[in-house]
């Protein structure tokens, strides 16, 4: 009889603690207090109620006191939060794994005992915590958080919380328990049931490879109407791809035509005027909004175009493609990483012989000699380094300087950088130049390497490694390699190029430029070798890793050898945006003697953009190059 009494009364009790626990996630009070965050973290979303593990309907056997509720839920903890500093212990709390309702991701939520809206709970995201053990009942829960004030960019930083278990066996179930549901994170596909009954929310290829951070300020970026505006102004881009679709109506009239990232629409309007049966706009950013009310502005072509606000990685579409058209090129032509979605966009929706606009695209190199641009890349990290600017000793900012300039500097490198020779040394990652420069500056004619958009396979952009080799057609010092690109459009009747050639008129991709610390000595019919290796990452672009050498040259050159190498890292995605369009032209020789630039500061250097008191000479000095 007392044992069925005892039985009644913790059946009770979790199912107290239980209801508690699921009403504290969705009082109003909690939702005010989550309105209200402490200053140092930001608030974090709304939370949909959890969804726990159904409990056994038969309460425990065991009368031990500190026996488990639920392998998934976990009475009289402590816990407090290591990161906040001197934050109090909450005694007699609940851990308790389960799912959120709203994104499906697998939880950890901390509840502590007392009045929600005095003491909320603390929620963990299990998809990037992890626990480390402290001691036979104690854990670290380490998860990243962001904080961010009105105005202020997020910043990213991690929180502990230390759980204090009250027995050693529980301690253990706690660990499988974390383990367990952290596993759905990296196991779970879209639509698989759980235990619990609960679905985990599916992720798009997209979303697996791209940091949601970036995603949301690229999709930012290509909602708004003023980005829009400056590509369809650029002419050059535009009428290309108007005379490519004009011209080859045979490709369009009677088809059916995927807009693959349709921005304002434009290249649906430019398909529907060619005679496409249907067009298929899809566009992942709110400019889709914009695209509708534009195409519905013009109810001769609108009517046969269907705006689909979505990523093509996620839209479905009734019917299959006849042809495919987007404008997928960035900086370096894979900048953005947009060309995987066009090649995933093929390999959904394009039918049996479907044509692809562009169909082609060549990324061209070759050496550059440009004696203005190396001194303005050295003088801009130089320039902190001077004792006497007009009496001012500017040494004390030069730290601040480089960490500003230099971006990606490390930290605990800054005091002990002080050249462009040292930064590139260091693997620092350096900007590349993105302008439009005069093509008599390149010393050697170009190569290019092609991707063929119409059987190239999507992993292949993850990684591109380019071969280098070059025979140089004066001699100078080469400072680097200029690249830019061109894509084609293999229309049935007329093909037609893009170019972003230097020469050509400019477009709103200008070139773009990795100059090297360590120039290269070369003479006229000196080969130059190296690497360019294009490498992914999930910030939607790429890092550069350069290497050029100076092969063996005159007597003994047949036997091969490197006289001089030099290598830089770059990252694509933050170029240095230097000129609209194209410095004049100066000789070679012109460039060596650099008449204007006097070591007093003179006016001419001042208009030259130099700063007082800095040479070309001194910066080859600077960089290790007398």
């Amino acid at each position: 009889m007392i044992i069925a009494k005892e039985r009644e009364r913790k059946k009770k009790e979790y199912s107290c603690r239980l209801r508690s626990l699921t009403v504290l996630h969705s009082t109003h009070a909690y939702k005010q207090q989550l309105a209200k965050p402490p200053s140092r973290l930001r608030a974090p979303k709304t939370l949909a109620p959890l969804r726990l593990s159904a409990p056994n309907p038969k309460p425990p056997r065991s009368r031990d006191p500190g026996a488990m509720a639920s392998p998934d839920l976990f009475p009289n903890v402590s816990f407090s939060d290591v990161s906040a500093g001197a934050a109090p212990v909450a005694d007699g709390a609940t851990a308790a794994f389960g799912v959120d309702a709203t994104s499906g991701g697998p939880r950890l939520s901390l509840v502590r005992a007392g009045k929600p809206e005095v003491e909320p709970t603390i929620e963990i995201d299990l998809s990037d915590a992890q626990i480390f053990k402290l001691g036979p009942k104690e854990w670290l829960c380490v998860s990243e958080e962001s904080e961010a004030n009105t105005g202020v960019d997020e910043k990213s930083f991690s929180r502990a919380i230390k759980v204090v278990l009250r027995t050693e066996a529980e301690s253990k179930a706690f660990s499988l328990a974390f383990q367990r549901w952290k596993q759905r994170v990296i196991s779970g596909k879209a639509g698989e049931l759980l235990e619990n009954g609960s679905i985990i929310a599916s992720k798009s290829k997209f979303d697996t490879k791209i940091e949601a951070s970036s995603a949301k300020m690229y999709f930012h970026y290509y909602g708004q109407l003023l980005h829009q505006q400056n590509m369809l102004q650029d002419f050059v881009r535009t009428g290309t791809y108007y005379a490519a679709v004009m011209e080859n109506r045979s490709d369009f009239e009677g088809r059916v035509v995927v807009d693959v990232g349709a921005g304002s629409g434009i290249l649906s309007l430019f398909a529907a005027q060619a005679g496409a049966r249907h067009v298929y706009a899809v566009e992942a950013s709110e400019m889709a909004e914009h695209a509708q009310r534009l195409i519905s502005g013009n109810p001769s072509l609108g009517q046969r175009i269907t705006v689909i606000k979505g990523k093509v990685e996620e839209v479905e579409l009734p019917e299959k493609a006849d042809i495919l058209i987007s404008e997928p090129m960035g900086t370096l032509l894979v900048n953005e990483r947009m060309l995987e979605s066009y090649i995933i966009a093929r390999d959904r929706f394009l039918g049996p012989n479907g044509k692809m606009f562009p169909t082609t695209g060549r990324i061209h190199m070759a050496p550059f000699s440009d004696e203005y641009l190396y001194v303005e890349m050295a003088n801009k990290a130089l320039f902190w380094q001077q004792h006497n600017f007009f009496g001012v000793d500017l040494t004390p900012l030069h730290g601040s300087a480089f960490q500003g300039y230099f971006s990606q500097v490390a930290p605990t490198m800054i005091n002990s950088l002080f050249s462009l020779a040292n930064l590139i040394g260091s693997s620092i990652l350096m900007q590349p130049v993105v302008d439009a420069f005069d093509p008599r500056l390149l010393i050697s004619p170009p190569t290019y390497h092609t991707l063929d958009f119409t059987s190239m396979k999507e992993e292949e952009l993850y990684e591109i490694d380019i071969p280098l080799s070059f025979v140089a057609s004066v001699g100078t010092r080469v400072h680097g390699l200029a690249c830019w690109f061109d894509v084609l459009f293999n229309g049935s009747t007329v093909p037609r190029w893009l170019t972003t050639a230097p020469g050509s008129p400019t477009t709103h991709w200008y070139q773009l430029r990795c100059v090297l610390s360590q120039p290269l000595y070369v003479m006229a019919g000196q080969e130059i070798t190296g690497r360019l290796h294009l490498v992914a990452h999930s910030a939607q672009s790429y890092t550069i890793y350069l290497t050029m050498s100076a092969k063996m040259w005159g007597v003994g050159a047949e036997q091969g050898g490197i006289l001089q190498t030099s290598t830089g890292k770059f990252e694509l995605k933050e170029p240095y945006y230097r000129l609209s369009q194209p410095q004049s032209y100066t000789s070679q020789d012109q460039q060596q003697q650099q008449p204007s630039l006097q070591p007093q500061g003179s006016e001419q250097q001042m208009q030259e953009g130099l700063s007082p008191g800095i040479t070309i000479d001194q910066v080859d000095q600077d960089c290790g190059l007398h």
